[in-house]
């Protein structure tokens, strides 16, 4: 996959950007707040209709207009659109078009698949277990046209059961009153797990192989999924989460808060038969972190038969040559990918040397020299 032609107007630091790339690498280079993660991020939220910045769409909006609107021309007359209005709460309202044909925001995902490396991954195994679900629900995203769309839905009668679990604490609501929210989160709930334990069946083989490139002598890496909702002997994923919704009734209504559900579920890495995040060193979360952004490629090369657009934020900084070096052999076979740094000097000099380098400064990106 590659990205011939961008379009932005309005949004983030670019009041107006049309810009043309060739295939190959691309990188991006400007200081900090010069608008490289804004750029990367603009791919980012044309590939799955969501910013992995912004909690919400109207942040992307720059500031004084009222919409935003990103366009990428994809090659053979695809185009994928994504248009973000002010609302009057506050709020973004989003518009997606595919081909000019008002589509679901998760049309994006085949229209233009991408893969994103940020720093924030480097926390992946010793971070909260939000970035770990949050990584492999963008990968369910990719794989399942319907995820998306649940995951809003469950979502959404989250926060409305909380409401209503802190009412009934207050006395302002009937216990009763939870039968509807309880159907949703275990009809909902239980195609989230089931969804995410089919991604790491299909990641298992990618990020044992990617893992054995990159790290020959280390144990092998694989995830497990952590749930608040095992399951029985012969206990369907919604029957574990209706059992335990049942179990923890009386807790919830005390907290105020929905205690069992893939919302409060985490992925562990593990090498050999210890989580990682308990012995290994920043070099060991590094390599398993690279391995499974790299099984993400894989993945997704598989599914959508071409590779996705792969963008990689201002992270070679954080590898050690090796490191880099397998991430370099990658980039070199791909149809295109965006590197954003700094300087070049943190970049290996024949990904530089084979890169279209693009110079950013607030609002503008200029071709620049190598």
């Amino acid at each position: 996959m590659r990205v011939e032609r961008l379009q932005l107007t309005s949004f983030r630091s670019y009041p107006e950007l049309d810009v043309t790339f060739p295939g190959g690498p691309q990188v991006v280079v400007g200081p900090n707040a010069a608008g490289k993660t804004n750029l990367l991020e603009s791919l980012v939220v044309l590939g799955t209709s969501r910013s992995h910045r912004a909690s919400n769409d109207a942040e992307l909006v720059a500031w004084g207009a009222e919409f935003a609107r990103l366009e990428a021309g994809t090659g053979a007359d695809n185009r994928v659109e994504v248009v973000i209005a002010r609302s009057g709460t506050g709020a973004g309202r989003k518009r997606v078009l595919v081909n000019g044909v008002a589509r679901r925001p998760s049309a994006l995902a085949a229209a233009l698949p991408v893969v994103l490396f940020a720093p924030e991954d480097m926390l992946l195994v010793v971070g909260s277990p939000s970035g770990r679900r949050n990584s492999l629900d963008a990968i369910v995203a990719q794989t399942v046209p319907a995820a998306a769309s649940t995951m809003s839905t469950y979502g959404r009668a989250l926060t409305q059961r909380n409401n209503l679990l802190r009412a009934i604490r207050d006395g302002s609501a009937a216990p009763d009153e939870l039968r509807y929210w309880d159907g949703v989160v275990i009809e909902d709930g239980a195609k989230i797990v089931d969804w995410r334990r089919a991604a790491l069946a299909q990641l298992a083989g990618p990020l044992s192989d990617a893992h054995q490139e990159i790290a020959p002598a280390e144990e092998a890496l694989h995830l497990d999924y952590v749930t608040n909702a095992e399951q029985l002997p012969n206990e369907t994923t919604r029957a574990a989460l209706r059992r335990r919704l049942i179990d923890t009734r009386d807790k919830e209504m005390w907290n105020g808060a929905t205690l069992i559900g893939p919302h409060r579920d985490d992925v562990i890495f593990v090498s050999g038969e210890r989580e990682l995040s308990t012995f290994a060193s920043r070099g060991q979360q590094r390599t398993a972190i690279l391995a499974f952004k790299l099984a993400q490629l894989d993945l997704l090369t598989k599914v959508a038969g071409q590779p996705p657009l792969l963008l990689l934020d201002d992270v070679f900084s954080e590898l050690d040559p090796d490191r880099r070096a397998h991430l370099v052999r990658r980039i070199g076979a791909l149809p295109q990918a965006f590197v954003s740094t700094t300087t070049t000097d943190d970049l290996d000099p024949a990904l530089v040397a084979a890169s279209t380098v693009w110079e950013v400064s607030p609002g503008r990106l200029m071709e620049g020299s190598r």
